[in-house]
């Protein structure tokens, strides 16, 4: 097993550590090969709470390994037992990464220099490739598992270019511990149909299929990342208040591509090739018209299609100011959000962000950040006190995303509409001693 470091070096990368065979392999040899590549370790895990007393050993036995090995540990528990199918605990799951990428960050390191690290090997690449083409996703679909950055998070996967004959000899001739997920061994999981059957049988009439897949993976990763550029290039996919917003595109298999880019950037897996086309057609209605799909809402507007978070109107997060000004955070709903006291950073320089200034010593103690709900009201900046429904009517605000913007609250008065405007009564003046940044 020799995974290719040296893209990685000089990075800090924390390993997403489940304790199964797979991602044991990835820590130890990343522990062993630190030095070399100038690499700071960390790890994290996620207990889902769906196999109770098990998973609680599997975290313990994790919780061990690392402090033996002197490895910083993020560890995460759900408690709400909300993790009852793979795409809510991968949800689940991708939260706790941000979280973790935040706090390798907190101390302003660039974006480029810190990853998760998860334990994707070339197996899983030929079985997702089976998966996303068995249920209709397009030619996107095909290119597997590559490096990505989901939700604003950097995760890599070191250990593609490896096989599961590979990973195994690793394990066995280092004596690396690890422990057996039952769940990896029932097939009423899809994806385990699909590698504890399918495969199988699969190199059983074709010799070498999966590692064949893997290698017609690449090939259209090649070609997608030629439409990427020129997505990119032509500027397809740009940001409208904070939110993807897809440039209208008669051309249907570019038009695909970048609605794949903004779904994949939210996080979304259990895409189809009907979704795709269904984004395809609501360019060409009238603006308002909207379609809600895998949590997310696409609404028609003037030259194209805005994609923001689904809202029903309920809070749906509510986080204390000072857990942003403290450097705790920098994620909401999914979304970049940076409130600091600091003038430096990446993300302060980024054209797609918009900073506004305000004055910290006019926030309330209680202060939060949240979304939209009744009876908030805002006073604009200048003066001018409004409903917020009212004030966003005023901006042509779709209402499709106003429940996703996120604001800084006390109680129903408003005191910023982040990448928008600040209220009135937050505003810098020849008094204020400390001046925030709000950069969305």
């Amino acid at each position: 097993m020799k995974p290719e470091l040296e893209k990685y070096a000089g990075m800090r990368i924390c390993v997403a550590l489940s304790g199964g065979r797979d991602s044991m392999a990835l820590a130890h040899y990343l522990l062993a090969h630190a030095e070399k590549f100038n690499i700071t370790l960390s790890a994290l895990n996620c207990d889902h709470g769906i196999r109770g007393e098990q998973s609680r050993k599997d975290s313990a036995f994790v919780k061990k390994w690392c402090e033996d090995n002197g490895l910083r540990l993020y560890s995460y528990v759900r408690t709400d037992g909300t993790s009852k199918d793979e795409l809510s605990a991968r949800r689940w799951r991708l939260s706790c990464y941000a979280d973790a990428y935040a706090s390798m960050r907190s101390d302003g390191t660039p974006e480029s220099a810190c990853a998760i690290a998860t334990a994707h090997h070339a197996d899983d690449v030929a079985e997702t490739v089976l998966f996303n083409i068995s249920r209709g996703s397009g030619t996107a679909g095909a290119a597997g598992i590559r490096d990505a950055v989901i939700n604003g998070v950097n995760i890599i996967r070191p250990l593609l270019s490896c096989g599961r004959v590979e990973i195994d000899e690793y394990v066995r001739a280092n004596g690396v511990p690890f422990v057996d997920d039952d769940t990896n061994f029932s097939t009423d999981y899809t994806r385990n149909a699909i590698r504890l059957t399918v495969l199988p049988q699969l190199e059983k009439a074709v010799s070498g299929a999966a590692e064949n897949i893997c290698r017609f993976s690449r090939l259209v990763a090649e070609d997608e990342d030629f439409f990427n550029a020129l997505i990119i290039g032509r500027k397809i996919v740009t940001s409208l208040y904070g939110f993807p917003f897809i440039v209208i595109c008669k051309e249907r298999p570019l038009f695909k591509r970048a609605a794949l880019k903004i779904i994949k950037g939210y996080g979304k897996t259990d895409y189809s090739n009907e979704i795709l086309e269904r984004l395809y057609g609501l360019q060409f209605n009238e603006n308002g018209k909207i379609f809600n799909f895998l949590g997310l809402t696409a609404c028609k507007t003037d030259g194209g299609l805005i994609v923001s978070p689904q809202s029903d109107g309920k809070v749906t997060a509510e986080i204390p100011l000072c857990d942003f000004l403290c450097g705790k955070r920098d994620i909401f709903a999914g979304q970049p959000l940076v409130i600091t006291t600091q003038t430096t950073g990446q993300t302060a320089t980024n054209s797609n962000y918009k900073t506004l200034k305000f004055s910290v010593d006019a926030i309330p103690e209680n202060a939060v950040v949240r979304n939209m709900k009744a009876g908030d009201r805002f006073e604009k900046f200048g003066g001018g006190t409004k409903n917020l429904g009212d004030y966003f009517t005023d901006k042509k605000i779709p209402k499709s995303i106003r429940g996703a913007i996120p604001l800084i609250a006390g109680g129903n008065e408003i005191l910023a509409v982040c990448g928008i405007e600040i209220s009135d009564k937050i505003k810098v003046t020849q008094k204020t001693e400390k001046i925030g940044h709000i950069i969305y």
